[in-house]
């Protein structure tokens, strides 16, 4: 809160080269009960003044030897923590032009030798006023900026939460394969990081990619988990689960949100058009989604499933650059393998629990 003790304890820098016009000022401060004033004769001493002591006021004349007010005042307009410039300035040069200029180069008040006491001491009073309640204001805006960014962090720290719990039901009903979900959201994040996209884009990845099989929630477990081959109208419905969810995660504004969705609806899409929900092809379908989809296929392939024993790093990779340009997106495929030490290092740290046969 703005009081009257805060104005008269603010700071005030005098510049003017006639030490008589200073003593006159300052008497008249003195005598109000301002209590912090400083003072200078030389111009030139201005902005390391002004960086040491930080006034809350500056009372500049124009016509001075070495540097004239006009040029004082660009100097100070430069430095970059000032965003409101209090500056009053009292000089003898009457003409209109002067006033304006002054005005014009960041003055917020003008007033001409000899001047009132009364009427310098409010318009002093005024400019101080200001200034106090600009910094209040800007005080409570970072204030209220740290609460939401507070408060943004929880609402994602939350929806996190409430991703992985949701990935990890789809991973336990779906297979034995407690890490793939690890595995697959670094894989992508790793990928994405290799060609380049943003920081804040492969946090993005590393969070949305485990929902790429949210859908299977609402596949039969009939069709699920049986070890066999999948029959014509089983794989029809398994296909389903990537438009079941990407209508799971509809309806989200949040950046998280809408990228798990394109993930989930497009990651079973293939480079040449006979992919699957939508057939799309090439560079149509989302980055993202050839990012996971590659990813996902890849852990797949070295996993071991009830119906399947786990291929070795060679023959996956033999078999990823086969469906080059088929599957996959060639260049994916390029950085995918340049990364690929750093894909078989979390590989081996996300290793899968072997079930316990007693």
């Amino acid at each position: 809160m703005l009081t009257e003790n805060k104005i008269l304890n603010s700071k005030i820098l005098i510049v003017d080269d006639e030490t008589l016009s200073i003593k006159l000022l300052q008497n008249i401060l003195e005598k109000a009960g301002y209590e912090n004033i400083f003072s200078t004769t030389d111009p030139r001493e201005v902005l390391r003044l002004y960086k040491d002591i930080k006034p809350d006021l500056v009372v500049l004349d124009l016509n001075m030897p070495y540097l004239t007010g006009f040029e004082v005042m660009d100097q100070l307009k430069k430095l970059k923590d000032q965003s409101y410039l209090p500056i009053l300035v009292i000089s003898s040069m009457e003409a209109l032009k002067d006033r304006f200029r002054a005005l014009e180069s960041g003055g917020k008040d003008f007033l001409n030798k000899p001047y009132d006491r009364r009427e310098v001491l409010l318009r002093i009073h005024n400019i101080i006023e200001v200034r106090l309640l600009h910094q209040e204001s800007l005080t409570q805006r970072k204030t209220l900026d740290r609460k939401v960014k507070q408060r943004t962090r929880e609402l994602y720290n939350t929806q996190l939460d409430v991703i992985n719990r949701l990935s990890r039901a789809v991973d336990c009903k779906d297979s034995e394969t407690g890490m793939h979900i690890n595995r697959m959201s670094l894989y992508s994040a790793t990928l994405a990081t290799k060609i380049g996209l943003s920081k804040e884009k492969c946090q993005l990845i590393l969070n949305a990619s485990p929902l790429h099989d949210i859908g299977k929630i609402g596949i039969p477990d009939s069709i699920l988990l049986k070890p066999g081959k999948l029959d014509m109208d089983e794989w029809i419905t398994m296909q389903t689960h990537t438009t079941l969810g990407a209508e799971l995660l509809s309806g989200g504004t949040s950046k998280l949100l809408k990228l798990a969705r394109e993930i989930a609806l497009y990651h079973h899409e293939k480079w040449d058009g006979n992919g699957y929900p939508t057939k799309i092809k090439g560079t149509k379908i989302p980055l993202v989604a050839r990012i996971c989809g590659l990813c996902d296929v890849f852990d797949a392939l070295t996993t071991r499933r009830p119906y399947k024993e786990p291929w070795s790093v060679e023959a996956a990779i033999t078999e990823i650059q086969k469906c080059s340009g088929t599957h996959f997106d060639p260049k994916l495929v390029l950085y995918f393998i340049k990364c690929l030490p750093q894909i078989l290092k979390i590989k081996e740290k996300y290793v899968d629990q072997v079930p316990d046969s007693k």
